[in-house]
């Protein structure tokens, strides 16, 4: 049996506040109908709702926290708008106007950087309580660049003396050999993704600067081994490419004055047939120790283009698929 379908109507008093809502070419409307599953028909300052009882719910709670960051000065985008969505759908919009109240820092540009979502929140307070943060979870939820957010605060306010980075020289299908170069020129294109985290905090000559002087240090794994990290936030990368004893080796550098984030997504292990995964093992054997925390992303707290959630969510549903079929035909 088909519900019943209802109309509420949603005024913005404010015009400009009403454009802003809307977005151009009424595009946060055309999320905010896919997402939760509605019908929106903007008249003026008027939108009006169609659909069920919980979905007109939901869209006009998601039109009221949104004209409320706009009241506040906020300037809304496309991933404001999603995560609101997306909150809203997993019951956790009460949280949101809490996203909006504490600001990380402010990127290059003077923009102040927030976290988007719930998942990021509590990767942020995780952090904040603990150590030794694991950040697992598929591409897009941010974790990288929330890591090196945290990191570049952490040294702007004297918590630590310098940042590094670091992550395993190791991709599907392709080998370091072939490139040249010493081991650190090697390695440095599967640091790209840190290097564009520290460009769009810091710029490129700033980071250049802090580089020179050692203040940030970006660099493969293997050259963690043997030391002792004092007053240092470390942030291992890609860590689902670690071996057991890799994993060890970077864990057990953490020293004095220190925290350290190792972050992976363990369905996108590149690791050679028959190896084992370190950030597996880790977080079989490390979740019950103090002062480690834990945080598990999933598809709903990506923050790019809403079609990755989709994808990722299809690729999920078709791996666990194949693994019952596995298990059916042992």
């Amino acid at each position: 049996m088909t519900e019943e379908k209802i109309v509420k109507h949603f005024q913005v008093s404010d015009p400009e506040q009403a454009v802003s809502l809307m977005g151009n070419q009424d595009k946060n409307l055309k999320l905010l109908e896919e997402g939760l599953n509605v019908t929106l028909n903007a008249f003026g300052n008027d939108i009006k709702i169609t659909g069920t009882s919980q979905a007109a719910s939901r869209s006009y709670a998601v039109l009221s926290n949104l004209v409320e960051l706009i009241a506040q000065g906020i300037t809304i985008s496309s991933g404001d708008v999603v995560s609101a969505i997306k909150m809203a759908n997993r019951g956790t919009l009460t949280h949101f106007q809490a996203l909006y109240q504490t600001e990380l820092i402010k990127d290059r540009r003077g923009k102040p950087i927030r976290v988007k979502n719930f998942g990021q929140r509590q990767y942020v307070q995780t952090v904040a309580n603990n150590d030794v943060t694991f950040g697992i979870g598929p591409a897009g939820t941010g974790k990288t660049f929330l890591a090196v957010v945290m990191a570049v605060a952490a040294m702007k306010n004297g918590s630590v003396e310098k940042l590094i980075l670091t992550r395993p020289a190791v991709e599907a299908g392709e080998s370091l050999g072939f490139l040249p170069g010493d081991l650190k020129e090697k390695a440095d294109p599967y640091l790209r993704p840190i290097y564009d985290a520290l460009y769009a905090v810091l710029g490129a000559e700033h980071t250049a600067r802090l580089l020179d002087r050692g203040v940030i240090e970006i660099a493969p794994l293997a050259y963690m081994r043997g030391r002792t990290l004092d007053d240092a936030f470390v942030i291992l990368d890609e860590a689902q490419n670690t071996t057991p004893a890799q994993m060890k080796m970077f864990l057990t550098r953490l020293g004095f004055g220190s925290k350290m984030i190792v972050n992976g997504d363990v369905t996108q292990i590149d690791l050679p047939r028959h190896a084992n995964s370190g950030l597996v093992q880790a977080h079989r054997i490390l979740k019950n120790i103090p002062h480690i925390g834990f945080v598990n992303f999933s598809a709903a707290d990506v923050v790019r283009h809403p079609v990755v959630a989709s994808i990722i969510a299809a690729y999920d549903q078709q791996g666990d698929q194949q693994a019952a079929k596995n298990k059916q035909n042992m």
